[in-house]
């Protein structure tokens, strides 16, 4: 009878494989995994999204709604959150409200805040001392808890 072929340079993918995956562990989801991919920006994404036709970039909106349309320091549902500019984040940001949850707490969609992705149901929550929203926390998906760093928000563009 014939014995099995036990040659270690025959066995040698297969033990590699073996300890491969025996090494192998779980592993944390890069950020590229959370939302959905995009090539937009958040001002183009915010302008689709809202209805809100301005130009310039995320942190020039403010100013650019001021006579065109209503401002407010009171998230509302379809409202777009102005963020100001921060450390990278040099053209500031925006978000539109899609859910009011709370006084303190809205959920939101946007681009880019994670790259190339889109995020919605986000929550931000106003941390500002004078319940104004003039300083928000935003959820952070990779770590699955709020963010530790506090945004200045300028306010909410309002839809007509």
């Amino acid at each position: 009878m014939a014995q099995p072929d036990t040659h270690p340079r025959r066995l040698a993918p297969f033990v590699l494989c073996l300890a491969l995956a025996a090494c192998a562990g779980p592993r944390l989801e890069s950020p590229a995994h959370f939302g959905t991919p995009t090539r937009l920006s958040c001002v183009p994404y915010a302008r689709k999204v809202s209805g809100i036709h301005l130009d310039g970039n995320a942190a020039d909106w403010w100013d650019e709604a001021k006579g065109a349309y209503p401002r407010s320091h009171k998230p509302r549902r379809g409202a777009v959150m102005v963020f100001a500019p921060h450390g990278e984040m040099r053209v500031g940001h925006l978000a539109v409200v899609t859910r009011v949850e709370s006084r303190r707490e809205v959920l939101v969609t946007q681009a880019n805040w994670l790259a190339h992705r889109i995020e919605r149901r986000l929550p931000v929550v106003d941390v500002s001392a004078g319940n104004n929203w003039s300083e928000v926390r935003v959820w952070y998906e990779p770590a699955h808890e709020m963010g530790a760093t506090v945004y200045q928000v300028y306010g909410f563009i309002l839809p007509r």
